[in-house]
């Protein structure tokens, strides 16, 4: 049966709102005015590349089965919607508006999919053991989680890459690696019936083409294990955050490439974390199996264009799996140098928009 979905966040959201309107259920994108009304009046377009094929595809949210609408973050009737996607950077849920819907949808006990890097506090609470006061230096505004049950809240690894290329208008997405959604379960049977739906759905779209329907890249994947999403970790911090420099930024293919062996030291000491956390190794992604996707990532990492613009908060994935490390007894130099130079960073950003 078809979902109302509140999804917030149009930029990454459409990504997975194109694949979601396959199956015929209504979205609502929160976004902002300027791209609320674009949305409402062209709908919006996502370039994807096709393995085997010279032409990437061009999803086009009008032609498709389900329906799509934006506006604001005020004014939405929560009693309307099944489920809720988290599609922004971890610290605009502390903007007007928002702070107050995030409030209210954790009030609600809305089943919430969290696609952000940074994962939610209540997510993080369902990983047992943890000092989870501990963590929320960690976070831009601890308090934005505060009325959400962590039974409610589950994780999407926002793994598939894409951008708003240069030129084009807000409601236009290029995806640059079209690579699966992997989400953990709900701590709540009935709301994982709706992510085995959406699975299904995503599985079923098909692209008409003059040779014939195709199958589509840039699945939904469900999985019963809480870790599988924490694969990004190691990718985060090997690649990622790497960007970031002390005076710049680089791409994320030299991040990872321009000294192989650091890389490799990061990413297996995150690895190794999230096993002593209690994931399964095959709950995992090797290192070779990034090493080689990151030739591809030509573009320094979102953190690092926002530090590099002057903003003067970004999501910190990167301190919190410092955070938890160290609550077992484990460190990393190379990780602990690159916490301490987003810091600095980001305190000469604040300096001068203070100043």
């Amino acid at each position: 049966m078809p979902y109302k979905i509140l999804l917030l966040g149009a930029s990454y959201g459409s990504l997975l709102a194109s694949k979601l309107l396959y199956g015929g259920h209504h979205i609502h994108l929160v976004c902002l005015p300027e791209e609320a009304a674009l949305i409402n009046k062209e709908g919006f377009k996502v370039r994807l590349p096709i393995r085997g094929r010279t032409e990437p595809v061009l999803l086009e949210s009008r032609l498709l089965p389900g329906r799509v609408t934006a506006g604001p973050a005020e004014g939405n009737d929560l009693s309307q919607y099944d489920l809720v996607g988290l599609c922004m950077q971890e610290p605009q849920y502390r903007s007007a508006g928002v702070r107050e819907l995030m409030d209210a949808i954790g009030r609600s006990g809305l089943p919430c999919m969290s696609i952000m890097n940074m994962p939610p506090l209540p997510f993080i609470k369902r990983i047992p053991g943890l000092d989870y006061k501990s963590l929320e230096s960690a976070y831009t505004d601890a308090r934005i989680w505060d009325s959400f049950d962590p039974a409610n809240m589950t994780l999407n690894s926002p793994d598939p890459q894409a951008i708003r290329p240069p030129g084009e208008q807000a409601n236009f997405l290029q995806v640059t690696l079209p690579t699966n959604f992997k989400c953990a379960t709900f701590d709540n049977d009935r709301y994982n019936t709706i992510l085995r739906q959406l699975e299904t759905d995503v599985a079923n779209a098909r692209f008409e083409t003059p040779e014939g329907k195709i199958e589509l890249p840039v699945k939904l994947k469900v999985h019963d294990s809480l870790f599988v999403p924490l694969a990004k970790w190691s990718m985060l911090l090997a690649g990622n955050y790497r960007c970031i420099t002390e005076d710049g930024m680089r791409n994320t293919q030299d991040a990872v490439h321009a000294n192989i062996e650091e890389s490799r030291s990061v990413y297996n000491f995150v690895f190794d974390m999230c096993v002593a956390l209690g994931a399964q190794p095959n709950d995992l992604v090797p290192f070779e199996k990034y090493a080689a996707a990151a030739q591809s990532l030509s573009r320094p990492a979102s953190a690092a264009r926002a530090l590099q613009n002057g903003a003067p908060n970004i999501e910190r994935a990167d301190k919190l799996v410092q955070l938890i490390a160290r609550s077992k007894g484990m460190s990393n130099p190379a990780i602990d140098a690159q916490v301490a130079l987003v810091d600095r960073r980001l305190e000469i950003n604040r300096k001068k928009l203070a100043g």
